[in-house]
Parts: structure tokens; C-alpha cells; sequence
């Protein structure tokens, strides 16, 4: 390489780590970082679910169409292809968001159909998983609120003055965020109480 080529490099990366490259970079790991911790706390809940359902079937088999409901929600997550490119494609992301909010819906069915069953919340591994659930639930929110701050950083980074002018030469784009009409209810877990009593049934006449 030639000693005029060299300096032309090094005067390159000088003018990309003054418009911002280097921060793009450390914002675009963070973002990353931020994602995996969110698809490891869904993956938590996900392998979650299945002890849960044997539980809750061994005491109330016959409301098969909650435990339906959830199995067949639970495995429409899992069928979603979950890549890096993910947090760059809108659509996708959209797609993931509706399948765990479903499941999120048909595990919470499923936790109040439970009510109905003292048997069920006297049971010591049900009470286990009830309590893993929650603390999960809490990881959940807390890791999606840290990918919320990373993707907000990131895009703010690549779109911000000067360093708009080098995310266009490198290609760095904003990336897709959590964005749904129920975030607020979707950031908090499931209500798991299992110290209400269920109505008591009112006698035949």
C-alpha cells in the first residue's frame, strides 16, 4: 500500500469516527445485546409453559379448549423464525409482538380458569411454577424496556446530524421497535393471584 493510499485511509476513518461511526457501532451492539436478552426471557417462558399445562391438566382436564388455546399459542411462537435481521424488518417484528401478546392472552386464560380449582393451588408445583412465571414475567418487561431505550439510542444515532451523513454510506438504518396500540397493558404480566376465593355458586332452587 502506498504511503498516499494510507493516509487517505486513515483520513477516512478519521472523518467517519468524527460523524458518529464509532457511536453507531456501540449503539448497534447494544441493540443486539438488548434483543437477546428479550428472546431469552420469552424463551424462559416459552419451556415455562408445558409443565405448567401438565399441572393444570392433571386437575382440570376438561377445560381442553384453554389448554388448547395456549398449546397452540405457544407453538405459533415457536414458529416464528427468530433472526438478527428480525429487529430491522418491521413486518417481522410486528408478526413476533402479535404471537407472544397471543400467548400472553392464553396464559392468562389459563391462570384464571385455575381459580376455579383449590385442589390445583394447593398443588407444591403448581405454586413452583407460578412463582417462576411471575418472576419471568418481570424479566420479560424489564428486558423489552431495555431494548426499547437501546433501539430508541440506536435510531436517534442514525438519524441525528452529523452522523445521518455516515449511517448513509455505511447503510445503517433505523431499526424496528416495540410499537402496539396495548403497549401499556402488554408491559405488565399477567395477574397471577391465587389467594382469591372463586364465587360460590348459588344453591338450585
Amino acid at each position: 500500500m502506498s504511503i498516499k493510499s494510507l493516509l487517505s485511509l486513515v483520513l477516512s476513518l478519521l472523518l467517519l469516527s468524527g460523524c458518529g461511526y464509532n457511536q453507531i457501532q456501540i449503539n448497534d451492539e447494544q441493540v443486539n445485546a438488548a434483543w437477546s436478552e428479550v428472546l431469552n426471557q420469552y424463551k424462559r417462558r416459552a419451556d415455562l409453559i408445558p409443565n405448567l399445562v401438565q399441572v393444570v391438566q392433571g386437575y382440570a382436564s376438561h377445560e381442553k379448549e384453554v389448554l388448547t388455546r395456549i398449546t397452540e399459542a405457544r407453538s405459533n411462537v415457536a414458529g416464528i423464525k427468530v433472526t438478527p435481521e428480525l429487529v430491522n424488518d418491521p413486518e417481522a417484528m410486528a408478526r413476533f409482538q402479535k404471537a407472544q401478546a397471543e400467548l400472553s392472552g392464553a396464559l392468562a386464560r389459563l391462570l384464571v380458569v385455575s381459580e376455579n380449582y383449590p385442589n390445583l393451588k394447593a398443588d407444591a408445583n403448581f405454586r413452583d411454577l407460578q412463582a417462576q412465571l411471575e418472576g419471568t414475567e418481570n424479566r420479560i418487561t424489564v428486558a423489552r424496556n431495555r431494548y426499547i431505550k437501546a433501539v430508541q439510542d440506536y435510531n436517534v444515532s442514525v438519524r441525528t446530524f452529523p452522523n445521518n451523513l455516515t449511517a448513509m454510506v455505511i447503510g445503517a438504518k433505523t431499526k424496528a421497535n416495540f410499537t402496539v396500540d396495548n403497549e401499556k397493558s402488554l408491559s405488565e404480566p399477567p395477574k397471577v393471584d391465587f389467594g382469591a376465593v372463586p364465587p360460590t355458586a348459588a344453591p338450585a332452587r
